[in-house]
């Protein structure tokens, strides 16, 4: 066999296995059916969940990261299982922690990470369709400064850490804790 047929196969050959070896890490890294992972561009949603509530409102959590150099801004949230959705945060006020709207969205830094979780920031749904239980998938859009738009199905879950309250007090603002 000639040298240059001999180094040409070989060069081939090995091009094949990277190849093969790509497409096995590929799918090492997917997964099927739901996932507990998206992705928007650059941003990538882990572990959404929804805490379980039988009407009325609740709240949901997730941690976006952004693999990006260019920092995005989560301005809003959709879902199908409520009325409405708000971006919401909860600060002290008057020696108490109470929730409201975040009206400038929730910033998610250039390689950074934006942690939307009980206590903190996190999205308000309210005016539920129906009762969320244990277990169900709510699908939710989320909507950022840049454009993109990111789906994620948040699990269910039944949480009672810090006897947090998505409920309006009886004065109609929303205490965050009871």
């Amino acid at each position: 066999m000639h040298p240059n047929v001999r180094t040409s196969w070989h060069a081939a050959w090995r091009a094949s296995a990277l190849v093969v070896v790509a497409a096995v890490l590929a799918a090492c890294g997917s997964s099927s059916g739901i996932s507990s992972s998206s992705s928007a561009g650059a941003i990538t949603a882990k572990d959404p969940w929804v805490k379980t509530a039988p009407s009325g409102m609740t709240a949901a959590f997730v941690t976006l990261d952004n693999g990006s150099s260019t920092a995005d801004v989560l301005v809003s949230a959709s879902t199908p299982a409520a009325g409405m959705v708000q971006l919401h945060e909860m600060v002290m006020k008057d020696g108490a922690m109470v929730m409201q709207e975040k009206r400038d969205g929730i910033a998610v830094p250039a390689h950074g990470t934006a942690v939307l979780e009980p206590g903190g920031n996190h999205i308000m749904l309210m005016e539920l369709s129906a009762p969320i239980k244990v277990g169900e998938k709510v699908a939710i859009t989320l909507t950022f400064a840049s454009g993109t738009t990111l789906q994620i199905e948040a699990a269910a879950r039944d949480f009672d850490g810090g006897n947090e309250s998505y409920n309006p007090s009886p004065s109609g603002s929303m205490s965050g804790m009871s």
